[in-house]
């Protein structure tokens, strides 16, 4: 393990190592382990009670953040026809159809954060699968990025909407914001996250289903969250 610099072990020495804490506790400290000279990015992992390797247990979905995440996302819409307009309207950064999937292909292109289609470009979409699936730029229609309705896409993911979806190791990781949105903000968002991982509990998770809860800062160390105060 590398050594860590004299920042991270400052922050460490405000953390109890073996506490878990309430929300805004957990949050008030994490702001003050945030001690890098950038507004880093606040971070929230929630390890669930569920197999991912089984389909019926998979755990992913989307959520729009009362305050959005501090970052402005480009989105890419491929789309045809009317549609294409419609995305230029709702404002995405870029709009196009087979052109911009050999882009990406050819060019290695990658400008964006989002891709947004429709269902009559998922064939198209499809033949970069490979490319855009390990990078998690595959639109699905679990995500809203598969849709008719480009202009509500567009405009939530222009707004704040994060996906989530559980790893192989049965964790979710989502940004919930920057330090500078302080500890209001921040809580929003954290409730938003939770009451929608909380929905979107597989009827086939046994026992307890909120295992542990952390928020940790780009630079700083993971702050425990009690799960049993939050409604599982």
């Amino acid at each position: 393990m590398p050594k860590r610099g004299k920042k991270y072990q400052d922050s460490l020495k405000l953390i109890e190592k073996s506490k878990v804490y309430d929300v805004d506790e957990a949050l008030e400290l994490v702001i003050q382990t945030a001690k890098a000279n950038f507004d880093e990015t606040i971070e929230l992992s929630v390890r669930l009670g569920v197999d991912p390797r089984h389909a019926d247990q998979q755990v992913r979905g989307a959520v729009v953040l009362p305050h959005g995440t501090g970052k402005t996302r480009k989105v890419l819409v491929i789309a045809k026809g009317d549609k294409l307009k419609e995305a230029e309207e709702a404002g995405a950064d870029y709009v196009g159809g087979e052109e911009l999937v050999t882009k990406i292909q050819n060019e290695n292109w990658f400008d964006f954060d989002v891709v947004v289609a429709t269902p009559d470009m998922m064939g198209i979409v499809g033949r970069i699968g490979r490319i855009l699936g390990p990078k998690g730029l595959m639109p699905n229609p679990k995500s809203g990025t598969v849709t008719f309705d480009i202009e509500k896409a567009v405009k939530d993911i222009k707004a704040g909407k994060v996906e989530y979806r559980v790893d192989k190791e049965s964790i979710v990781h989502v940004p919930i914001g920057k330090k500078s949105f302080g500890v209001e903000k921040l809580k929003d968002n954290f409730v938003a996250i939770i009451d929608a991982l909380i929905k979107a509990k597989p009827a086939a998770a046994k026992g307890k289903y909120l295992k542990s809860v952390v928020v940790s800062s780009t630079m700083g160390p993971g702050i425990k969250i009690n799960p049993a105060k939050l409604s599982d």
